[in-house]
């Protein structure tokens, strides 16, 4: 799955921020300057509306990259920085407060630029926009991005706007609808994936060259890997740069359990067992293949239960759509191939199910996989639970998972109602 997709599906299923205990380290080119950082949104220089849009997302408080990077970001004479941290931290919001806090609505023309990667992750930004702005009435937004068509001549009065390269390079050059040189934040999200996706980066740094020397730059990144670095370098000379240290994915506090059955149908059966014994809020099943998930959900269907079903052949709005369904809660349950089992992090899942051990082509476990699966239910030090529902055949699959991660994975008896009722308790 294309890292654009997995950044789109991250934003998508975040109800909250993050809670990461994570270290944040801060490189400035002046290590003797004071550094300023906040514990509440009220001691930002934020007008009061915006205040209102920051508590209709949700946040209570800033997290810990917001902290950091708000101060920088709002200060008096603007600063350039790098962000990297990992999806869920908050950092679409940060951006977003910024642009709302340096467009000024009394001048009705382009003040704030933001690139991001893909259209869908650009319409995604501006929701943000509409979410923390609904009190800004006068401030409004345009989006420079396919099947938006502007004209030669026609003057932009929107004070923010969002878009993708090539699109914003043809507004800016070829139409000459938006002037660059008024431009006074400019914001590159998602530069690890702009680097990944060919032409990117460089319609990317083309726009930059053509803003003022006075413009303020945020770029952020996932990741801050060579590449990043190296690409960061051509866009901001001696940025301020906020790291969030990655975090590992671990199995510690993941408790790992496996039932042995005779066929896919007692499979299907010892599932429904757990299913049942478990207040289950809400609940990932892994499969290793599209003809598995799509058998799993129409059974779970019919048998009454709310199933979700996410695999490689839906396109990225239908995932979307499935994604957003599951975070609503309208559906209890989510079977996923592998596009789901790397880079999702879903914070209401504590309970992850592998229909089936993942297995490579030579038929042995596929051990990264199979981490990046369970790790879904253990996230940001979260608690959580893993069950491996495997046939007869596989089950020195699990002898070698364990052998592998230095992991204990305790059989249980499919048909043990109590036994299942008192890990439930």
């Amino acid at each position: 799955v294309p890292l654009a997709e997995l950044s789109l599906m991250n934003k998508l299923i975040h109800t909250s921020l993050v809670e990461s205990q994570q270290h944040v380290e801060i490189l400035q080119r002046d290590p003797s300057s004071p550094l300023f950082s906040i514990k509440t949104f009220e001691e930002l220089p934020l007008k009061k509306e915006l205040l209102q849009g920051v508590y209709m997302m949700g946040f209570n408080r800033p997290s810990k990259i917001q902290e950091q990077a708000l101060p920088l970001m709002l200060a008096y004479p603007p600063q350039n920085l790098i962000a990297q941290s990992q999806s869920g931290t908050g950092k679409t919001a940060a951006f977003v407060l910024a642009m709302l806090s340096r467009a000024s609505a009394s001048e009705k023309y382009p003040q704030c630029l933001c690139l991001a990667p893909t259209y869908e992750l650009a319409l995604q930004i501006g929701q943000v926009v509409r979410t923390i702005g609904k009190f800004c009435t006068d401030i409004k937004v345009n989006y420079a991005v396919r099947g938006n068509r502007v004209l030669k001549g026609t003057v932009l009065e929107e004070q923010i706007i969002i878009g993708t390269p090539g699109t914003t390079l043809d507004w800016c050059f070829k139409q000459r609808v938006l002037d660059l040189t008024k431009i006074s934040l400019f914001v590159l999200d998602e530069a690890d994936i702009m680097i990944d996706t060919q032409g990117l980066s460089c319609q990317s740094i083309r726009i930059h060259r053509a803003l003022p020397k006075s413009c303020q730059v945020l770029l952020f990144s996932a990741t801050y890997k060579e590449p990043v670095r190296a690409f960061a370098e051509r866009i901001i000379p001696d940025p301020i740069v906020i790291k969030l240290r990655e975090e590992e994915l671990t199995l510690s506090n993941i408790r790992q359990y496996f039932m042995v059955c005779q066929s896919s149908d007692e499979q299907y059966r010892a599932l429904c067992n757990l299913y049942g014994s478990f207040t289950i809020g809400q609940v990932m099943i892994f499969c290793q293949t599209r003809r598995l998930a799509d058998w799993l959900s129409g059974k779970m269907s019919r048998d009454g239960h709310q199933v979700a079903i996410l695999t490689a052949e839906l396109t990225v709005v239908q995932r979307a759509i499935v994604i957003q369904r599951f975070r609503e809660g309208k559906e209890k349950v989510l079977i996923a191939t592998n596009v789901c089992a790397r880079g999702i992090d879903v914070q209401q899942v504590t309970t992850v199910v592998n229909f089936g051990l993942p297995m490579d082509q030579d038929g042995e476990p596929d051990f990264e996989t199979y981490l990046h699966r369970i790790g879904r239910a253990g996230r940001f030090g979260h608690r959580g639970i893993a069950f491996s529902v495997v046939q007869r055949e596989t089950v020195q699959l699990v002898h070698k998972i364990e052998e592998y991660f230095q992991t204990t994975i305790k059989q249980l008896d499919p048909y043990d109602m109590d036994e299942l009722e008192k890990l439930a308790a």
